[in-house]
């Protein structure tokens, strides 16, 4: 594909630098041949620029030196996910149909261009919509509901009564659908609650490797529309995530917590039950939130806190062991300067 193909692919034009020339890889941009395209999103990679041997590269506005071709636009990173869809659009390499191991119940309705892989098992009244494809040794249980378009990846199990939109991912290893933690105590012994709720997930979620996503012990558990779920994430009973949140890996969300709307929430981040997460808010990676917070702002720390805040506190706490030698040199001068004082104080 050629330079100014991509050009028109990402909106954007073309600066300097030969239009003609064609595109047949991507690289970053220290490292980048000729022959590939590559971007620049962070400052950080500036000094990069003027050696690449990329034959092409993002630029935001600006002046910029490069024997390469620029092409600028007003979101490298975003245009340079436009140019990977061009050069290397996803194809799933898995024939149409139903493989002859695969195990069916009874009242199946499965779509058009459907496609299930080996060793799969597919309950009683599952519906699945056409172009979804299912890779092998997954489960899905009786009464689920598959959207078009979907991919699922191998070793995914769908329990019972789930319902899952349209073109939505989810990778190895992810369970949708477990018990959620429910128990009352009772005499010393934990009573298990039947958890006979669901779960929902909307269209264009896509989840990550060996989530565990669990059903609602009644209504409802909901991934909203859009919602990214990185690998190794815990969504508990009755949780409910807005719109276009995206979760990093190892965070946890304890049950009933409702997450708004494009909340941004980084690595290993854990949340306590029955809170509320206000709309465009922001967490660093290993916080921990306490209680419920409003929306767009960004918190970090445990307890979570407002960002500003967290970092005042902690730079004062690399100061403590400073002050309390000082209070301590203090003290002994107070005391060498009244010793008759502090004798009959003590």
């Amino acid at each position: 594909m050629r330079i100014s193909e991509l050009a028109k692919i990402v909106g954007g034009t073309i600066s300097s630098g030969a239009a003609d020339i064609d595109i047949k890889d991507v690289a970053p941009i220290e490292s980048a041949g000729p022959g590939a395209v590559t971007f620049l999103a962070n400052g950080r990679y500036t000094k990069f620029l003027k050696e690449t041997k990329a034959s092409a590269v993002l630029v935001p506005p600006g002046k910029w030196e490069s024997s390469a071709a620029l092409i600028v636009v007003d979101d490298p990173y975003f245009a340079f996910t436009q140019v990977l869809q061009a050069l290397f659009p996803l194809t799933l390499d898995q024939p149409e149909g139903i493989h002859p191991t695969v195990i069916t119940g009874k009242d199946v309705s499965i779509g058009e261009r459907v496609s299930i892989g080996p060793y799969g098992v597919i309950e009683d009244r599952v519906r699945i919509g056409a172009g979804t494809t299912i890779f092998p040794h997954t489960f899905i249980g009786r009464g689920s509901e598959i959207g078009k378009d979907c991919t699922i990846y191998s070793n995914v199990s769908i329990r019972d009564r789930i319902k899952i939109g349209h073109r939505v991912i989810i990778h190895s290893g992810t369970v949708i659908g477990s018990d959620g933690f429910g128990f009352a105590p009772k005499d010393g012994i934990y009573h298990k609650i039947p958890q006979i709720g669901i779960v929902v997930i909307e269209d264009d979620v896509e989840i990550g490797a060996n989530c565990a996503i669990d059903r609602a012990a009644l209504g409802e558990t909901r991934i909203g529309e859009g919602v990214k779920l990185d690998n190794l994430i815990q969504i508990a009973h009755s949780v409910k995530i807005g719109a276009h949140t995206v979760i990093a890996a190892q965070s946890g969300i304890s049950g009933s917590t409702v997450i708004g709307s494009r909340v941004v929430i980084g690595g290993q981040v854990g949340f306590v039950g029955h809170i509320t997460v206000g709309d465009g808010s922001m967490f660093g990676a290993q916080a921990g939130v306490t209680k419920s917070v409003p929306g767009d702002r960004v918190y970090s720390g445990y307890p979570a806190r407002e960002h500003r805040r967290q970092l005042k506190l902690e730079a004062g706490i690399t100061k403590l062991p400073d002050l309390i030698k000082r209070v301590k040199e203090l003290e002994n001068r107070l005391k060498a300067l009244a010793p008759e004082h502090h004798r009959e104080a003590e």
